[in-house]
């Protein structure tokens, strides 16, 4: 796998990454700094402790199998399903105040857990803790939105490579977090709870001191029809279909492939391989990729490449089922999947965060952005469901894979025309 890595990502294009990242970096104003680092933040805090919560509650509490996946849905429905109520509140009341209360309600939802045992106190645990990300995360991710596109209005470059920038601090957080956890459970479960509660106490401390009581230029608004307004905007909800479909895939990660590394190496250990694996390529190689993509694409075409190339990811692995290969030739379609569904992320991501400001009316930048996790988070329920039964039917295992292709496929026809300023919004 080393080896794997450095044809991947070698010293040249990684090297070139850096000088990108902070020739942006360089440029941008203090609050998009503190965005960013908050999304990077964040993420270290969560994943210290997430990825670690089944295995807690399965071994150590002792909960039974229907009972641990209940306690992780509900914390997935407390996060995405409410996000548009956290854009919402953040349109009305501003990014400080959702920030500060969402870390707070953070950093008592992981001292709770810490100490939760019986399966109420877990519930009641995992419920803040999403409802945290539901409040923290629009403010943030709108926010960050806004300010890109002042940024590009500016001339300082496309939204898109502030963006960018933004989704690869947030998985460098995805990819130290983890090994943050691991380091902290060879304590206990509880000293990682605290520790993921203590980043974000340092989040919470340095927002209080860092993010402006006003920030220049945000609209809020008191009117009430939010949810009137993004159910009549067709152009939208286009969009958030076919980012949905890209959110489908992407479970994957979690859902088919699994089994499908299971199948080749008999093992799930190397999934562990295949994780970092995604997290370094977007790491390394999305601000690149974000270049090359707003040279030649408009904000349309770089979704529509990157849905294409995702549904590649899933035929290259359908293709090799037949062959029935195992071991590490086995493993190879896999990878290949996982590499392709990377780069499809980093086109598909920015493009669609960058478009929903052009989308969204007036001060409603944050009911815009959580309804965009929300719609499509729908969308992933559903479709994994299917997924999950369509997995399960006894098919030929080459069926379940060029199904999930055709799902980005068909979805580059759902993405709307774009309008002027989409068009507009690309690498000068």
């Amino acid at each position: 796998m080393p080896h794997l890595l450095s044809r991947v990502l070698p010293r040249r294009a990684a090297r070139a990454a850096k000088s990108s990242r902070e020739r942006t970096w360089k440029h941008l104003p203090p609050l998009l700094r503190l965005l960013i680092l908050t999304q990077l933040a964040f993420n270290v805090g969560f994943f210290a402790v997430l990825p670690f919560l089944a295995e807690h509650l399965g071994t150590a509490i002792g909960m039974a199998g229907w009972t641990v996946g209940l306690v992780l849905g509900l914390r997935t429905f407390s996060q995405q399903g409410l996000f548009v109520v956290g854009g919402w509140l953040v349109d009305r009341y501003g990014v400080r105040p959702l920030v500060l209360t969402g870390c707070g309600l953070r950093i008592a939802g992981f001292g709770w857990l810490g100490f939760a045992e019986a399966t109420w106190s877990v519930i009641g645990a995992v419920l803040l803790i999403g409802f945290a990300a539901a409040l923290f995360s629009p403010a943030v991710e709108s926010e960050a939105a806004r300010q890109a596109v002042l940024w590009e209005e500016a001339g300082h470059g496309s939204r898109t490579r502030v963006l960018a920038l933004f989704s690869a601090a947030g998985q460098a957080g995805a990819f130290v977090g983890p090994l943050l956890g691991g380091l902290l459970l060879a304590v206990d479960f509880r000293t990682a709870c605290l520790a993921g509660a203590a980043v974000f106490v340092l989040v919470l401390a340095g927002h209080a001191r860092l993010m402006p009581q006003h920030i220049p230029g945000r609209v809020r608004t008191r009117e009430g029809g939010g949810a009137r307004l993004v159910l009549r905007n067709r152009r939208f909800l286009a969009l958030c279909c076919a980012y949905g479909a890209y959110l489908l895939a992407y479970n994957q990660l979690y859902l088919a492939l699994p089994d499908e590394v299971e199948r080749a190496t008999g093992s799930q250990t190397p999934l562990s391989w295949l994780f970092a694996l995604s997290s370094l390529l977007v790491v390394c190689a999305q601000l690149p990729v974000t270049r090359w993509a707003g040279d030649r694409l408009d904000l349309r075409r770089s979704m529509a490449a990157g849905l294409l190339l995702i549904a590649g990811g899933f035929t290259v692995v359908a293709a090799a089922l037949p062959a029935d290969r195992t071991g590490l030739v086995g493993l190879l379609p896999a990878a290949g999947y996982v590499v392709l569904l990377t780069l499809g992320q980093m086109l598909v991501v920015p493009a669609a965060r960058a478009w929903v400001p052009d989308l969204a009316e007036d001060g409603r930048l944050g009911l815009y952005t959580g309804a965009l996790s929300s719609v499509s988070g729908l969308i992933v329920l559903v479709g994994s469901s299917a997924t999950g039964a369509l997995l399960d039917l006894g098919l030929p295992p080459a069926v379940p894979w060029l199904a999930l292709a055709a799902v980005p496929a068909l979805a580059v026809a759902l993405i709307p025309p774009p309008t002027d300023a989409v068009r507009a919004a690309r690498q000068p």
